[in-house]
C-alpha cells in the first residue's frame, strides 16, 4: 500500500485524535508581533503553535533578542515561562529589557535532563502563550545528542494550541521540527552596544540600552520566500 493512501486511511479512522499527521509545510499559522518592527516586517511575526529557534554564538545578541520577544509577549498580557538551562537568568536585566516579571514563570535548571523535562511538562500542561528554553550554556555535545524525534514530539504537542516554544541555543537544534529559525550575529558595521547610566563609575553599574544585531532567517515555514534575509534591530529601544 502506498504511504499516502495509508496515511489518508489512518486519518479517516482516527479523525481528530491524530493531530500528528499534520503537514508542517501546509499549516496556516497565526502570527504575533515580536516587538521589533524590522524583524516583524521580515518574518511576518512569530508563529503560534510552533517552535522558534534563536541560534548564535556568544555575544551575538541571541539573549537580547529573546528578552525582546519575552517582553512583547508579557506586555500583551500573556503568561510566559523561561526554562533556564543553567540558572543564568538575571531578573534585573530582564526587567530592564521590558519583561513583565509578574507574568513570567522562571524555572531554574542545572542540566539538560531537567530542561527537557520542564519543557515537556509546561507544554503538555498548556496555559502559556510563550515558553522559552535557554540551552545556550548547557554542554553542546549533550544538546546536539537530543533526538530529532524529541523536537517533533514537542512540536506536535503545541501545533493546535496558542502556545509557542522559543529555543535559545548556540546552534539550531530542533532543525526541521522548527517553524522559524533565526541566526544572530553582531552587525559588522554597527555591532557595538549602547549603554545607559552614569558617565563615570564601574562598568557593572551600566545597563544595556540598545544593540545593533544582524538576524538571518535561515528556515521559515511561514513564508514562501526562501531567500536569506538580514535585518538590523535595536532590541531595547
Amino acid at each position: 500500500m502506498r504511504p499516502g493512501t495509508l496515511r489518508a486511511q489512518l486519518e479517516t479512522v482516527l479523525g481528530k485524535r491524530a493531530p500528528s499527521f499534520t503537514d508542517l509545510d501546509q499549516r496556516v499559522y497565526e502570527h504575533v508581533a515580536t516587538g521589533i518592527p524590522a524583524l516583524d516586517a521580515s518574518t511576518g511575526g512569530l508563529p503560534r503553535g510552533g517552535i522558534i529557534e534563536i541560534a548564535g554564538p556568544l555575544s551575538s545578541g541571541r539573549t537580547s533578542l529573546a528578552f525582546s520577544i519575552l517582553a512583547a509577549a508579557s506586555n500583551r498580557g500573556e503568561a510566559c515561562a523561561l526554562i533556564d538551562g543553567m540558572d543564568a537568568f538575571d531578573p534585573a536585566s530582564g526587567a530592564a529589557a521590558g519583561i513583565d516579571l509578574r507574568r513570567l514563570l522562571w524555572i531554574r535548571c542545572h542540566n539538560l535532563d531537567q530542561t527537557l523535562r520542564s519543557m515537556d511538562l509546561l507544554l503538555q500542561g498548556g496555559g502559556f502563550g510563550l515558553v522559552a528554553a535557554d540551552l545556550s550554556d548547557l554542554p553542546q555535545q549533550a544538546v546536539r545528542s537530543v533526538p530529532l524525534a524529541a523536537w517533533f514530539r514537542l512540536q506536535r504537542v503545541i501545533e493546535n494550541t496558542p502556545s509557542s516554544l522559543l529555543v535559545i541555543a548556540r546552534e539550531s537544534v530542533a532543525k526541521s521540527a522548527a517553524t522559524l529559525v533565526l541566526q544572530t550575529s553582531a552587525h559588522p558595521a554597527h555591532g557595538h552596544a549602547h549603554w545607559s547610566g552614569p558617565d563615570s563609575g564601574p562598568s557593572h553599574g551600566l545597563l544595556l540600552a540598545s544593540q545593533n544585531l544582524n538576524i538571518e532567517v535561515i528556515r521559515s515555514r511561514i513564508s514562501n520566500n526562501t531567500k536569506f534575509r538580514h535585518v538590523c534591530v535595536h532590541p531595547y529601544s
